[in-house]
């Protein structure tokens, strides 16, 4: 009983990093810009590629085709900690969201986000 105390109580001390990351092509170079609120569930992201059942059907086409290897996964921001119990974590990872894809322009040609409604 007291290994699972222990194993329960290490399991609490994992840290959750939030943060924003992309799945890059390397055959052609797309990006798709996405956030996490626990980026160590990156995995299930895989899955969802590997059994066909993606919602970015351009992505998923170009996984289907071009296969597993074919595609990285990268983490390009990790959300640092904020002390101010007024700003939740999906409102600051919105906010970093917004900044990564303003900055790599993640549409049509360059990657499969959809180009913001004007």
């Amino acid at each position: 009983m007291n290994r699972r105390k222990e194993l329960i109580e290490q399991y609490k001390e994992i840290k959750i990093e939030a943060g924003v990351y992309q799945i890059r092509n390397l055959v052609n170079g797309k990006i798709l810009i996405e956030s996490s609120s626990n980026l160590k569930s990156l995995n299930g992201r895989k899955i969802e590629l590997q059994l066909g059942t993606s919602r970015h059907r351009t992505l998923q086409a170009d996984w289907t085709a071009q296969g597993e290897d074919a595609f990285v996964f990268e983490v390009l921001e990790v959300l640092k900690p904020n002390d101010n119990p007024f700003v939740s974590v999906k409102d600051e990872l919105k906010v970093l969201l917004e900044q990564w894809i303003e900055k790599l322009q993640p549409f049509d040609e360059r990657g499969y986000n959809s180009p913001p409604k004007k």
